[in-house]
This record gives C-alpha cells, structure tokens and sequence, in this order.
C-alpha cells in the first residue's frame, strides 16, 4: 500500500559521470517514475553498461517520462520493454513521431551489426546477439502515449499528496523536446532534459522554467561559452568551395533529429546567396528523410520559427537516398557533391561507410558540426586522428577534417546559468548531470558561485532525498 509519509528520492541510474545514457528514477509513496531511459553511447566502459542487467527491476516501474527523442533519452526504452516494463511512456507528440522512427532504426542497427560481427568474425562470441531487436522496439512503441496540448499529467489516481503531476515544459533542444517538471507531494523536481538555445534557427526558444526545490541539469557545454555565430556560416563554406575546387566531396556527419534540419537551412542559406557551387545536397539517412518529414507536419507547427519550412522546401538542389543502392553509390560519386548522413558522431550508420571509402583520399572534406562525446570516431577524427577502426580495419585519413561549433542546440555554461537563476525563486539543492567530468565540475563550481545553493555532481546509482 502506498504511504504519503514515504520519503520522496531521487537515483541516479545514468548520466551521472558521462554525457550519455540519462536514466532518473524519482520514488514518491510506492510509486516508481523513470526520467528518461537513454542508451549508453562514447567509450566502451560506458557501452558495457548497456548490456548489463537493469539497474531496477522494470516490472517495478510505473512510468517513464521521456524529455525528448535523442538515444542517449529513449534509446534504453526497447529493453526495459523486454525486461518487463509495461506502463506508459509519456511525452510529446513530437518526440512520440521521432522516437518511433529512431527505436526502430536502432534496432535495425543493432540487428545490423550483430549479424555483420557474426558473418565477419569481430565479435569474441560464437553467436553474437544485438542488445535489442525490431520486435522488442516495437513493444516499446505501443507503450508511448504522447500528452494533450497543455503537455500537464497527473500519474496515479489516488489522493493528491500520493500522486504525481508533471508537466512538460518546452525546452527548445530539439522538435518536442521539454524540461519536465515533476510534483511530488511537498517536493518539485525539475529536469533541464537538454536545453536548447534562445536562438536555435528552427524552433522557438525555450519556456521559462517552473518554481522547483530541486533541480537536475544537464552540462554538455557547461565549461565553455559558445562562440558568436555568423548565419552565414562563412568558415564552412569556404571549406566546402576549396573541396569542390579540388574535385572532391563533402561529408557531414550529423543526426538524424535536427541537426540535418539545421545543416540543411545553412546549406539552402549559402546556395541562395551563392557561397558555394550549386551541387547536390544529399540526404542520406532514411531516418533523416523521415525525420524531416515530422518536422514539416502541420500538427508541430507552433514550435518551428516562421519561414524555416519555406526556405527547406525552396531547396532544389536536395536529394534523397533512401537505399541501401543509392547509399553505396555515393561512395564513389563521380562528381562533387555533399552528403549529410547520420550518425553524428559516426558510432554507426551510412556515414561509416563514407568515411570508409572516403577518408583516404586528400580531395575530400569531413565536416563535423557539433559535440564528438569521447570513445566516438567523430571525437577521434576532432582530435587528429591518422587512422581510424572500421569494421574491423584501419583506415588512414587523409582528407581534410573540419569541426565547427556553428551547429549546437545545446545551451552553454551562461545559457544554462540564465535558465537556472531565471527560476521564480533559488533552489534548495541542483544535481549536475549529462557532462563529461570537468564539464559537470566546472558548471556546479559556477552555479554553487553565482546562485549560492547546495550543488552536487551525482555519482552513479547515487540516492538522494528530495523531500
């Protein structure tokens, strides 16, 4: 029987000590709510915890809320499914669309790969098994229900004091994306998710946040400040001229939710202005092709900035592989162009394939447009790297590398600080998470500075009273 007196907790079973794998698991009067239920990605040591057993029991669980559609906060969803998870998953409608669309592509790739270790012999077991499959997303899928236009839940049906309200607060990181807003009882828990930035070129900037005694805060960024932006992006498109000047192609690993809708609107940018050579754009990724799709419904509408869709559709010079066939084509294109295929930090997907076939020829441009979390082969090529492991290979690079901060959407050290102390109120105590060490060190030592309450950067599994 649930009792109002039972302590309200909080545990940290991701995203404390790594950027990756957010998983918060808030315990009020019997009843258990997981935060996010994200995939481990990066370095190998954080890869293994995938495969281990679930951290709880997922037939204890009651409810999952997701903040948003990334993997590293939903990709975790097909096996807590498996293992016996069965209530509800609530979020938006927009991440519902995204999050269908990349369960389902991560479980082919998981299937992929399993089968590729197998016929090729990379893996040290004599059957190699993918994490999850295509049936267990699946059942993932079936569990989401998306929230009604005011994003506001209330989980239970019991007194209030024994019940949870939620709201979900729009973040601006990326289509759907929301700080979810817990209460508890007398405890208010607030988690950034990942915060976007007041000027992101697609969506609308991020809600102002609720009054909370506790909050979790992601610190991607939260030892540095982003540079000033030029719009029109002239570093990368001047790379782009002097690859195509030498016969060469472009290759932009970028994810498949946003980051290839922001590549595209710069890339529609510098062929209208004419900063580049009027070359097909390629979108190679299928859920990318997907992904744009959800972005153009109408039924999203209030969270994208007027014109964006417009200056998209104006694009001609777009063009879209959608088989495995033209995918392959593209390795040896036989003309300039440029490709923008996932994934971003090149942990799998068609771009490996590119950088494959691509990396060792001098005339080619690898472009990286965003964060490389350690132990990726983006963050490899980022820090110079003169080979690198392909299926099983080394592959030397020779062609130009360039990674730009032109393309976050995620909030820096002064942005993430400006949303804290733009609470109604100081909080009692934030919980630094989803950052690289010194990153999560560097933002709770500013924030304990600038707003003067109780920080704690979280170990793994640690618990801790919220009420």
């Amino acid at each position: 029987m649930r009792r109002a007196q039972d302590a309200t907790s909080l545990t940290f079973l991701g995203g404390a000590g790594t950027v990756t794998g957010s998983k918060f698991l808030l315990e009020h009067a019997g009843r258990r709510l997981l935060v996010d239920c994200g995939l481990y990605q990066g370095e190998k040591q954080w890869r293994r915890l995938n495969w281990e057993a679930p951290p709880v029991d997922p037939t204890t669980i009651d409810d999952v809320v997701l903040s948003h559609a990334h993997l590293d906060h939903c990709g975790y969803l097909p096996r807590l499914a498996r293992d016996g998870f069965s209530g509800p998953v609530h979020c938006t409608a927009a991440t519902a669309d995204l999050a269908r669309i990349i369960l389902r592509d991560s479980a082919y790739l998981q299937e992929e790969e399993a089968a590729n270790a197998a016929k090729y012999g990379w893996s040290r077991h004599a059957e190699p098994l993918p994490l999850y499959t295509g049936a267990d997303a699946e059942r993932a899928i079936k569990l989401m229900q998306p929230s009604g236009p005011g994003r506001r839940l209330r989980l239970g049906d019991g007194p209030p004091e024994l019940d949870l309200e939620v709201a979900l607060l729009r973040s601006g990181h990326v289509l759907g994306s929301t700080s979810p807003h817990v209460t508890a009882g007398n405890a208010t828990v607030l988690f950034s998710g990942d915060l976007g930035r007041p000027a992101h070129p697609i969506l609308t900037a991020p809600e102002p946040p609720l009054a909370s005694r506790t909050v979790v805060i992601e610190s991607t960024y939260g030892d540095r400040s982003h540079p000033a932006v030029d719009p029109t992006h002239p570093e990368m498109a001047a790379a782009i001229r002097r690859t195509i000047e030498r016969d060469g192609s472009v290759v932009i690993p970028a994810f498949a939710v946003d980051r290839t809708e922001i590549v595209l609107l710069a890339l529609a940018g510098m062929l209208e202005r004419g900063d580049i050579p009027d070359v097909p754009v390629w979108m190679d990724s299928p859920m990318a092709i997907d992904t744009l799709e959800v972005y153009r419904n109408p039924a999203h509408r209030d969270e994208v900035r007027p014109g964006v869709l417009a200056a998209l559709a104006g694009m001609t010079q777009l063009r879209a592989a959608r088989t495995a066939e033209e995918s392959m084509r593209l390795n040896n294109p036989g003309s300039p162009c440029i490709m923008v295929s996932a994934s971003g930090m090149a942990t799998g997907g068609r771009v490996v394939h590119h950088l494959r076939h691509l990396l060792p020829q001098e005339r080619n441009l690898i472009l990286l447009t965003g964060y490389q979390a350690v132990g990726t082969r983006g963050r490899s090529l980022a820090d110079g790297a003169r080979e690198l492991k392909i299926a099983g290979r080394y592959v030397r690079v020779r062609a130009e590398v360039l990674q730009l901060d032109d393309f976050s959407v995620h909030a820096d050290a002064d942005e993430l600080v400006a949303w804290l102390a733009g609470l109604p109120e100081p909080p009692e105590t934030v919980h630094v998470v989803h950052g690289e060490p010194e990153a999560s060190r560097a933002l709770a030592n500013r924030i304990r500075d600038e707003l003067d309450c109780a920080v704690n950067v979280p170990r793994l599994h640690e618990r801790v009273l919220v009420s």
